[in-house]
């Protein structure tokens, strides 16, 4: 990384990662909040926590469906008329989840909702916008703005504990939906602009103008190691999403107490910070393969605890700190590939494509590891399942070659 340059962007837009983090966690607000409306929901229903989970699995395979077309839409009008949209759209529909009646066909059409609004915060929409304004400092700046997820899933768990414990649920998913969006909302109108938005943001040149370079669509589609990267997306998320979503029911099931258990749960999103972060800075130094084969890794580690048993302090914080710090790197690395091994051009559309790989994950997995505990009782079958894919999508970043754009760096 080229320090003056890196400083430069920074000192130019020191706010869009920090607005496009909170557009970010916005996105994840359904995913990472859930965990602590699944045993009450499931309870007032009379629900499996497989059919509690199911609505999340719908809105995932609709996000996979639409990925790459709105990803093209992204690359064609820019990001900003998106998000300002779809951060409403998002947290309305969420809040509506309180009106439930109880008839899982009422459920899932309130999940029809949150799918559709919730193409409008994908992840693409925020990385774009960065991409565009940071090339030397790409790393780091990708690495705040994804650091909106672990915020969610350092504040979501924790906040939903406490609001249905003061208002139940059905009053609390609306609150945790509204003051949610009244803090995102305004620092996006004034601060979320990409260099390819209609208007010109602050201090912006001709040269940022300019069209981007980058790989066609087909050119993109049709290289292995586009697929690799994908197969790396669907697996990891597969596992990671659903430790993320199941970890409060993980250690109640153990007999831990709620509040405690959500407060060890948001430790996974403070370790998620720190690892987006040292992910960042580990992105503009070294060979990004590598760095991403490594940290993923990590929740091998996690696993292996939790498989053990128990309810030690310390052995649970210790695996949320695992799973945690991945937690925080597995999206910086894959952004940065996208970015590195096939340029900008075409950005929105080739990392739409691994988005459908990260949502049919996110669809399938935590609704796999409800369909493992139904079945046996408890989550041991599903963590040994992770450890497999963990190493798995390992191998498939750690075989990649030198990036195509900008080899010199990545």
């Amino acid at each position: 990384m080229a320090a003056p340059e890196a400083a430069s962007e920074w000192r130019r837009y020191p706010m869009l990662p920090v607005a496009a983090a909170l557009g970010y966690a916005t996105s994840v607000i359904h995913i990472y909040g859930l965990g602590p409306y699944i045993e009450p929901i499931s309870t007032a229903f009379g629900w499996s926590r497989t059919q509690t989970t199911l609505g999340l699995t719908l809105q995932t395979l609709v996000a996979a469906v639409f990925a790459i077309p709105m990803g093209m839409l992204v690359d064609r009008i820019g990001p900003r008329r998106l998000a300002l949209f779809g951060v409403v759209a998002t947290t309305g529909a969420f809040a509506l989840l309180g009106t439930a009646t109880g008839s899982l066909a009422n459920w899932l059409a309130l999940w029809s909702l949150l799918a559709i609004a919730a193409l409008f915060v994908q992840t693409t929409i925020w990385t774009s916008a960065v991409a565009t304004r940071f090339e030397a400092s790409r790393g780091m700046a990708f690495a705040v703005t994804l650091c909106g997820a672990s915020v969610a899933q350092a504040i979501f768990p924790f906040l939903g504990a406490k609001l249905i414990a003061a208002y139940g649920w059905q009053s609390a998913v609306a609150t945790q939906a509204g003051l949610w969006c009244a803090v995102a909302l305004p620092l996006l109108l004034l601060f979320f602009r990409g260099a390819h938005d209609t208007a010109p943001g602050r201090g912006e040149t001709k040269l940022e103008r300019a069209p981007l370079s980058g790989a066609t669509l087909a050119e993109g589609l049709s290289s292995s190691v586009y697929w690799r990267l994908w197969l790396a997306s669907l697996l990891f998320t597969f596992t990671i999403i659903a430790l993320v979503v199941h970890f409060v029911p993980i250690l109640t099931g153990r007999g831990m107490g709620k509040l405690e258990a959500a407060g060890l749960a948001g430790l996974v999103g403070l370790f998620s910070i720190a690892g987006r972060l040292g992910t960042g800075v580990l992105l503009d130094r070294y060979r990004a393969a590598r760095v991403g084969a490594v940290v993923f890794l990590l929740p091998v580690g996690g696993c292996l605890i939790l498989i053990a048993g128990g309810t030690s302090a310390i052995g649970t914080a210790a695996a949320a700190a695992l799973i945690g710090l991945t937690l925080g790197a597995e999206v910086d690395v894959l952004v940065y590939l996208t970015a590195r091994h096939f340029g900008l051009k075409n950005f929105g559309a080739l990392y739409g494509g691994l988005l459908t790989a990260l949502s049919i994950g996110t669809a399938t997995g935590p609704l796999g590891a409800s369909a493992v505990f139904d079945t046996y009782g408890n989550y041991t079958p599903f963590l040994w399942l992770t450890i497999a894919f963990m190493i798995a999508s390992s191998l498939a970043l750690v075989t990649l070659p030198r990036p195509t754009f900008d080899a010199a760096k990545g």
